[in-house]
């Protein structure tokens, strides 16, 4: 299990916590060699970033890239990944967040399946761990019923898994990498984002047609908004109901995915059936 650190700079735990992420199902980590790196707000320069990357590609020796976690700078790569090697010997590509990036590129460019999950540095609960080792390991549903969730708009839908990070999806549009969500089952999450920004970008996507065509929609977790003033006349909740009541689609809010500790992960450009009148998400195995 190769670990990267593609956008933002670690901590002083990080790299340690990582690691016994992987050692933890039992894998033998395997770290770049520029990781440690800090260069601002990025872990490094693009070419070291983009080194490591490309390195593990295309190494026969590693099966999978687990993020060590998210941040800004994963986008600045993507014209350079080593798409040839990837395509070749499909690698597992695990992270969420900002790695976002990475997924639709990887999904465009190669049109294999991404994986949604935990960043390595997360201490995993027992949820998230089952559901990453379903997911990546035994290749069975990851995800299933969201007790907790709440519909928007009834009914059932069975599509390909798209979407990820908010921010990261509404960035990509108008780029080589814009995220197709023609028949998608269109899962989104974000983190410390005001209501009106997420108004914002929902409104890009819609102005851009990207939501014309969904066939179903599950919302995560929308975690850390902040306690501004903006927030006071118009909840979250009032826009999320807004963007299902416009698409017309099956809808649930706030599965076990994002910025939250029990998180699922979800396989991008995998098929499931969404059934938000029972409140659940099945991936096709």
């Amino acid at each position: 299990m190769a670990l990267v650190a593609p956008s933002g700079p670690l901590r002083d735990s990080d790299l340690q916590l990582a690691i016994d992420s992987v050692r933890s199902f039992q894998w033998e980590p395997v770290v770049g060699a520029h990781v440690r790196e800090h260069d601002g707000y990025l872990a490094g320069s693009d070419a070291n970033r983009l080194a490591d990357f490309n390195r593990f590609a295309a190494d026969d020796g590693i099966d999978a890239i687990w993020c060590i976690r998210g941040g800004y700078g994963a986008m600045r790569l993507l014209n350079d990944l080593d798409y040839d090697a990837l395509a070749r010997r499909p690698r597992i590509l695990i992270g969420y967040s900002d790695i976002t990036a990475l997924h639709a590129a990887l999904n465009i460019r190669t049109r294999t399946i991404a994986y949604h999950g935990p960043t390595a540095r997360t201490v995993l609960t027992d949820f998230t761990r089952a559901s990453l080792r379903a997911a990546v390991v035994d290749g069975t549903n990851p995800c299933g019923a969201a007790a907790q969730a709440s519909t928007l708009h009834g009914g059932s839908a069975r599509g390909r898994l798209a979407g990820g990070n908010l921010a990261l999806v509404a960035a990509l549009m108008g780029t080589p990498f814009e995220i197709s969500l023609d028949g998608a089952i269109l899962v989104l999450e974000d983190v410390n984002e005001s209501v009106y920004r997420i108004d914002r970008m929902f409104t890009q996507l819609r102005l851009a047609g990207a939501l014309d065509r969904l066939a179903g929609i599950a919302f995560g977790h929308f975690s850390e908004i902040p306690d501004d003033e903006t927030n006071a006349d118009r909840s979250l909740d009032d826009v999320l109901q807004e963007v299902a009541d416009r698409a017309k689609v099956p809808c649930l809010a706030r599965i076990p995915l994002g910025h939250i500790d029990d998180q699922w992960t979800i396989p991008l450009g995998a098929m499931a059936e969404l059934n938000a009148d029972m409140k659940t998400l099945v991936v096709e195995s």
